[in-house]
């Protein structure tokens, strides 16, 4: 546990307000990026970082050191972040039924952002992901955190995270295995060499 973040904490439930700052000056970048990976949009992520540092600051008093400071902000953002993916889905489906012959949403640039960095298989393959799959991958992989701090933030046992993450490791090699040609298709290539 960082013992100046758990200083700092203990003044603030205090009735000393000015020292949140710090808190959210050490969090603020990793919160950030965390909601940007699950959310995929950078000013969905910056919206979602306010949201999130504003609750923290409202329920601080309920925070007890049983659990590092970093996993409770965590969960936080991991719900923040599921309500609004949520939130979303029932938008986008409601889109949808007003306009079922245009599709009228674009690539967000990190979405852009994310297909140049990553392959195409991968892209295609973590878009094919449920939320709380892409989530545990963000954390896992990404944040670098422990099964069992993941099994703090998402709500679940360890051991139920060490399986779910294995379950969706193979998901997701399995969906990024490349398409096997059908053996009667013929390589235009040599159809063309065939004719020359």
């Amino acid at each position: 546990m960082n013992e100046e973040i758990e200083y700092r904490i203990k003044r603030v439930q205090a009735g000393e307000i000015q020292d949140y700052a710090y808190i959210v000056k050490e969090y603020q970048r990793q919160i950030f990026v965390y909601c940007w990976r699950i959310l995929g949009s950078e000013q969905e992520a910056e919206e979602a970082v306010q949201d999130i540092f504003v609750s923290a600051f409202e329920k601080i008093s309920m925070y007890r050191p049983t659990v590092g400071f970093s996993s409770w902000l965590y969960k936080m953002a991991y719900h923040h972040c599921l309500n609004l993916i949520r939130r979303k889905k029932l938008q986008r489906k409601f889109k949808m039924t007003l306009f079922t012959s245009t599709n009228m949403t674009s690539d967000s640039a990190a979405q852009v952002m994310e297909r140049q960095l990553f392959s195409e298989p991968l892209s295609r393959a973590l878009d094919q992901l449920n939320a709380e799959e892409r989530n545990l991958l963000v954390l896992r992989i990404f944040e670098e955190k422990s099964f069992g701090e993941i099994g703090e933030i998402m709500n679940k046992s360890e051991e139920a995270i060490k399986k779910k993450y294995g379950r969706t490791k193979t998901k997701l090699k399995k969906m990024m295995e490349p398409i096997k040609e059908d053996p009667k298709c013929v390589n235009y290539k040599t159809e063309l060499r065939n004719k020359a």
